[in-house]
């Protein structure tokens, strides 16, 4: 398999990359995760993914990007298996997501740490996308508070966030259909 190929990424493989990125970092790192990866990681929620969407708490993604890079060639991984991506969502997070956020990784020098139900649920309907469906629903059956989901995503709208409509009518849908 070719470093460039979708190979999917299990719990096991996740944390044998993370346990090589420890190794390779040289000043402590904390990492804040979301989409499919956290998914796997701290809800134990089974499903095909290639990347880890992540990002550093206190430095820029580039300072790690070439660790990363190595560990993708390492390991035969996608070059962007730790995948930033998400930034592009975190705005839309609620000001207190840190309350929420789960260990799934400690170790000398990086930890990371996963969204809670609630906030992937709301970054997922934000990125309304068909395929996050069934991980929508799947936080919600695990316990999301879909009204607090509902209330910050109302609130957005109010402030006008771009999207917040939109997510509001992805909740909905979910929510119609559970």
């Amino acid at each position: 398999m070719s470093a460039d190929a979708e190979k999917p990424m299990s719990k096991s493989i996740f944390i044998a990359a993370l346990k090589r990125l420890n190794e390779l970092i040289t000043e402590p790192v904390v990492l804040i995760a979301g989409g499919g990866g956290a998914m796997i990681l701290a809800h134990n929620y089974p499903l095909a993914t290639s990347d880890l969407d992540a990002i550093p708490k206190s430095l820029s993604p580039d300072a790690i990007d070439p660790m990363v890079k190595q560990i993708a060639k390492e390991m035969q991984l996608p070059a962007d298996w730790l995948n930033p991506y998400f930034s592009t969502f975190t705005h839309t997070l609620p000001s207190d997501y840190g309350s929420r956020l789960i260990s799934v990784f400690k170790g000398t020098r990086l930890e990371v740490l996963a969204l809670g139900r609630e906030d992937l649920l709301i970054m997922k309907c934000f990125a309304g996308r068909a395929k996050d469906v069934a991980h929508a629903r799947a936080l919600i059956k695990a316990g999301a508070d879909t009204e607090f989901v509902e209330d910050h995503i109302e609130t957005l709208k109010k402030k006008r966030i771009p999207g917040a409509d939109k997510a509001l009518d992805y909740l909905d849908e979910i929510l119609g259909e559970s």
